[in-house]
């Protein structure tokens, strides 16, 4: 059952999706349609579909590995845009010089970027017992105030018309596109790479043993000598460190810039991919796809039907809802009854 309700949740999403485009005076089989299908009948949504998928896994991906100990790092927003800086800075500072080695330096800037972010929730952790949830969450809207004093101010394109944007970056500082005349970039194998690290590490290492038992079993870890500590700077590591890839990638591939608008929320919706696909690196390629294609379908129908892009939060949100929704039947029992007696049993054996 845990890995059929994330299938559940999503048929109860379509159900609802009926019931809402009903209530809005809008054919409701065409709207489904337009918003799950629409997009894949094309070889442009379909690599439209990986592009935003790249990041959203990515991010969950490095989510899952806190996730897994119990550490929760919610600040994944903030970490992608702190690796888009970093990146971005690299490449501004370079022009448009030719440049062999600019992306992989980029590359390091990112995930360097992600991970200084997320060491500050990691210290305030580790060294004062600080909530990393409220401290993650918080350094995402700092992270957001930075990039738009960057773009605002010092890194403003002076020859932009005032718009609050960098200049664009050099030919040295792109991806390399993979299908020709579309968006579909080499950030996409980045994803898939780090599919199978998270795997090896949380599968096949005795460090993804140790996060798992002290997500678990925290007074049986601490018993076998293992490290809190260390979980914490690890799920946290690792999560910023992905997520400063993925900063890394958007900037590098579909934008070509820094504005202040280079997240959609992908890291907020990366925390919805990481449970959708149960914590295990497949499960995350799967449901990274999927979240991505409510973004393409918030879209079309906004073009074809005229309805608000907030679509897309609406589906999200349903999704999360009948995820957790679902997951609380496989651990209890919804139990009948009527009299003082019965009520009293089935409280004492956990039932509603």
């Amino acid at each position: 059952m845990v890995y059929l309700t994330p299938l559940v949740a999503a048929g109860l999403t379509a159900v609802a999706g009926l019931i809402l485009f009903a209530a809005l005076g809008h054919d409701p089989v065409r709207a489904l349609t337009i918003f799950f299908i629409s997009p894949l009948t094309t070889s442009f949504g379909l690599t439209e579909l990986i592009v935003k998928a790249t990041p959203l896994v990515l991010c969950a991906l490095g989510l899952s590995v806190g996730f897994r100990g119990n550490v929760w790092n919610i600040g994944a927003e903030g970490q992608l845009i702190l690796g888009a800086i970093f990146a971005g800075g690299v490449a501004l500072a370079v022009g448009d010089a030719e440049a062999p080695w600019l992306l992989p330096v980029m590359v390091c800037a990112g995930i360097v970027g992600g991970m200084l972010w997320a060491a500050i929730p990691a210290l305030l952790r580790t060294r004062f017992n600080a909530n990393e949830i409220l401290v993650s969450l918080m350094l995402s809207y700092v992270a957001s105030l930075l990039l738009g004093y960057l773009v605002h101010g010092p890194w403003r394109d002076p020859d932009g018309f005032n718009f609050p944007e960098t200049a664009l970056f050099g030919e040295s500082a792109l991806l390399p596109a993979l299908v020709e005349g579309t968006r579909l970039h080499a950030g996409a194998l980045f994803a898939l790479v780090a599919v199978g690290v998270v795997w090896v590490l949380l599968m096949h290492s005795f460090i993804g043993f140790q996060v798992k038992v002290m997500g678990m079993a925290p007074r049986a870890g601490g018993y076998a000598g293992f490290s809190q500590a260390r979980v914490v700077w690890l799920g946290l590591l690792c999560g910023g460190a992905l997520s400063g890839l993925a900063g890394m990638v958007e900037v590098a591939g579909p934008i070509g810039q820094l504005h202040p608008q280079i997240s959609p929320g992908y890291g907020f919706t990366a925390i919805i991919v990481a449970f959708l696909g149960r914590l295990h690196p497949l499960g995350i390629l799967v449901a990274g796809l999927f979240m991505a294609l409510t973004y393409l379908g918030g879209d079309t129908l906004q073009i074809e039907m005229g309805l608000p892009r907030a679509m897309t939060g609406v589906f999200q949100g349903m999704i999360l809802f009948f995820l957790l929704a679902s997951d609380v039947l496989i651990h209890h029992r919804i139990r009948f009854g009527s009299g003082p007696a019965r009520s009293r049993a089935s409280t004492r054996t956990g039932g509603a």
